[in-house]
Parts: structure tokens; sequence; C-alpha cells
């Protein structure tokens, strides 16, 4: 009896023994689930998910950066586009004409030839830019056919033209002299050459009279032209 005592005391602790064990297995409330620590389960997923707003912010702070300097190129093409236009406008051609300085005697070759046939009463003459540089005609050539007449010749206003004449390197300007009027009776002088100056230019040319006798001049009847690019009917026939 003793020894069926003993067996049942020994087996009613072995069994409280594994139970208890059981219990400290599974955790305190007996649910399977530790309540001893904080819950860092779900951690890495709020982690991931912070992560994800900073990118995605990041991303939008990107868009943004991008878009304004796309803008920003735009506006400096335009402004370029517009700094072009104005460079190539009236205004540029203004200081152009205004800025080139006149011709000079030293600038320009200067010769006579008759314009049209006999009597010759008129005489065209041509100053070409030789300079290699542009140079503005100023008014009109001052001449002085006479050594006796120290007076210029005086100049007719319909024929001053309505632009400066600028010349380009090589290039020519023309004006019209007439010398009489061509009259059997008319009191003239041979002159075989003479000289001119430009209005506003330095130095003084020697011109050569065209014809093997050289001109026959009136100086109650003698007038010149503007210099202009061409000879216009009309405003230079006096």
């Amino acid at each position: 009896m003793s020894t069926i005592r003993n067996r049942a005391t020994l087996l009613a602790a072995t069994t409280t023994a594994m139970l208890a064990l059981a219990l400290t297995a599974c955790g305190q409330d007996g649910t399977g689930t530790k309540t001893s620590g904080p819950d860092t389960g779900g951690a890495p997923q709020a982690a991931s998910s912070g992560t994800t707003a900073r990118n995605a912010g990041n991303a939008k702070d990107s868009g943004t950066t991008g878009g304004s300097t796309g803008a920003k190129k735009s506006t400096g093409s335009g402004s370029g586009s517009d700094a072009a236009a104005g460079s190539g406008s009236g205004t540029g051609s203004g200081k152009a004409s205004g800025s080139t300085p006149v011709c000079t005697t030293k600038d320009v070759a200067i010769s006579a030839a008759y314009q049209g046939g006999p009597p010759y009463t008129h005489i065209v003459l041509t100053a070409k830019n030789t300079s290699g540089h542009s140079c503005r005609m100023n008014g009109f050539p001052e001449i002085q056919f006479l050594e006796s007449h120290r007076e210029n010749v005086p100049a007719v206003a319909k024929s001053k033209p309505g632009a400066p004449v600028v010349l380009a390197a090589g290039a020519p300007a023309y004006a019209l002299v007439r010398l009489s009027d061509g009259g059997k009776d008319e009191d003239t002088e041979p002159v075989t050459a003479f000289s001119v100056m430009i209005q506003g230019g330095s130095g003084l040319a020697t011109v050569r009279a065209p014809g093997a006798d050289g001109i026959a001049v009136d100086s109650a009847k003698w007038a010149t032209g503007y210099w202009t690019h061409e000879l216009r009917n009309g405003a230079d026939d006096f």
C-alpha cells in the first residue's frame, strides 16, 4: 500500500512540474503570445512607409526643380530671340550711319566726265571709296573752278538726298555739275583742272577736267548737285 501511495505522489508531482513548465513556455496569460516586452513586429513596416513617403517627397521636389530649370531655359531662349530681333532693327542702321566717319579726300578718288553730248554744259563727278572701309559723303562737293573766283560753286537744293550717303569700300557717289548754258555769247573761261573738297572732311583734291582742251565755265551759270548714290531723273536735272 505504501508503495502505491508513493507512486501516486510521484505521479502527481511530475504532472504538476510538467504543467508549470508548459505554462512558462506558453506565457503568463496562457494564450501563447509573449507579453513581457514591447511589440516590435510592426516596426519594419512603419520604417518602410516613412522611407516611401520620403522618397515620394524627394521625387516631387526633383520634378519641380526640373520644371523650373526648363522654364528658365525657355525664357532665356526667348530673350535671346528678342535681343537678336532688336539688334537687327532700324536703330542698328541709324547707329551705323551716324558713327560712320566722314570721307576725306584721301579716302576717295574723284574724277570728272562729260555728261551728255555737245555743247558739254554738264559734267559728272564720281567719288569712289578707295579707303577699304565705309565712310560718309557729306552734303555737296565744294568746287572752285577758277583762281579768280574763290567762292565755291553753289548747290541746287532739290538734288539733296533724303538719307546720308554712306559708301562701302569700293562704292561710288556721284554729283552732277552745271558748267554753263551753252550759249554762243556766254562769257566763259577755260578750265583744265579744278579743286574739290568734301564737306566735313579734310584735304583738297585736284581733279583733271575732261577733254583735251578742258571745259568752259560760266561763273554766272554754274551750279552743283549734292552727292548721291546714283543720278536721279528730275532731282538732278538743272
